[in-house]
């Protein structure tokens, strides 16, 4: 593969710095609040372009309070988030507004859950959240096919929609087979909302028009096919990961005019059209409000290229790709490394050492990483990340 050359990645970019258009200018400037509402697909759920993800929400009710008043109302969680806490906080806050938002949650349904524990799961999450039913339930992190062939699921679902306590019905993903599921869900109408990986890191063309002559292998390049296909068959689309990574501390030296880079990362989503809506991770009331500064956009700001340039040279180097999965299996200890990748991020980038440690566990890296002298993963990885330095790293801190 091409080594990028930075110094040029920057140059082509920077062209957006030069200034904001007027109309620019005085949107970005504009109070924080949701600015567009959009059908989630044929489910006839009307949601905020920008959702609240509370996949770190631990009992910051307040920032919960605060969506509330500039407009949020689709809730998103799981059973695993905080251990749960994640859930309870989101029903404690959302006591008397219940009739106002969309809530949506998650469960992890292997190929062989029964439908008597997937009951149980359901029943544990509404308990969690205060309320008898959720808007849409989703089959967590799915990569596998034959997690969407387990017959019980699909009972479980039935069964639950017959009794009033969900909705409708979605997936999650954002594994190397995400395409592959996809395309079985939608062929067999098994979902009606789907949760997906997104942004500007994963589309090649987004280099392509910041530079010339790189050599760049497509992260899951049949993704906006079947995006649209989902849309086109009236299955809502929401996007998720869209920070590439969320590592915002050193951006801010290079945000001018107003413009934010994770407000230029939620508008390359947003100007896709590629997904109904997005929803990105919240924990205090700062990053509610600067997120929605993204709301309404169906294009991107003048100021956004640069932005996405800059923290992809930055950090490009570093940064796992959802979806790609090329470097399963290379370890001999049987760690999984885009796991372990994941680990690091956590970390590294969001400061969390909590959730870092879960995703290590995960991994089932152990202290491997760190006793391992051949280091099978060099070269297992078709972006040129340092797998080995990388994983080392992260063990370090969290063995």
């Amino acid at each position: 593969m091409a080594k990028l050359d930075r110094r040029e990645f920057l140059k082509a970019g920077a062209a957006g710095l030069v200034g904001l258009a007027a109309g620019e200018a005085g949107a970005l400037a504009e109070e924080p609040r949701v600015r567009r509402r959009v059908r989630l697909g044929a489910t006839g759920l009307e949601v905020p372009d920008v959702g609240f993800g509370s996949s770190r929400l631990g009992g910051e009710a307040d920032v919960v309070a605060h969506a509330l008043a500039r407009g949020i109302t689709y809730f998103d969680t799981a059973e695993s988030y905080t251990r749960g806490s994640s859930e309870t906080t989101l029903g404690r806050a959302l006591k008397g507004r219940r009739e106002q938002v969309v809530l949506a949650t998650k469960t992890h349904c292997a190929a062989d859950t029964r439908r008597d524990e997937l009951m149980r799961n359901l029943e544990a999450s509404l308990a969690r959240l205060g309320t008898d039913r959720v808007e849409i339930y989703f089959n967590h992190a799915v990569n596998d096919p034959a997690r969407l062939r387990n017959q019980e699921w699909r009972e479980f679902a039935a069964r639950a929609k017959q009794q009033g306590k969900i909705r409708f019905t979605g997936m999650s993903g954002h594994g190397g087979r995400l395409v592959e599921c996809l395309d079985l869900a939608l062929d067999e109408q098994l979902v009606d909302v789907v949760l997906v990986a997104h942004n500007f890191g994963q589309d090649p063309a987004f280099h392509e028009g910041l530079t010339r002559g790189l050599d760049l292998i497509a992260t899951q390049p049949d993704l906006p096919r079947v995006l649209r296909k989902a849309r086109a068959g009236g299955v809502g689309v929401v996007a998720m990961k869209t920070l590439r990574g969320a590592r915002l501390n050193d951006m801010r030296p290079f945000e001018a005019g107003g413009a934010t880079f994770a407000q230029a990362a939620l508008r390359w989503v947003l100007a896709g059209g590629l997904a109904d809506a997005l929803v990105v991770t919240m924990t205090t009331a700062a990053q509610v409000d600067e997120y929605l500064g993204a709301s309404g956009w169906t294009r991107s700001a003048r100021a956004d290229a640069a932005l996405l340039a800059r923290y992809e040279a930055r950090h490009g180097a570093e940064q796992c790709r959802y979806g790609c999965s090329a470097c399963a299996g290379a370890c001999p200890a049987g760690v999984s490394i885009a796991d372990a990748l994941r680990a690091r991020m956590y970390a590294e980038d969001y400061g969390d050492l909590a959730l870092a440690r879960a995703a290590w566990a995960e991994a089932g890296a152990g202290a491997a990483c760190l006793s391992c002298t051949a280091k099978p993963c060099l070269g297992a990885c078709p972006h040129g990340l340092a797998i080995g330095a990388l994983t080392t790293r992260a063990a370090a801190r969290l063995v």
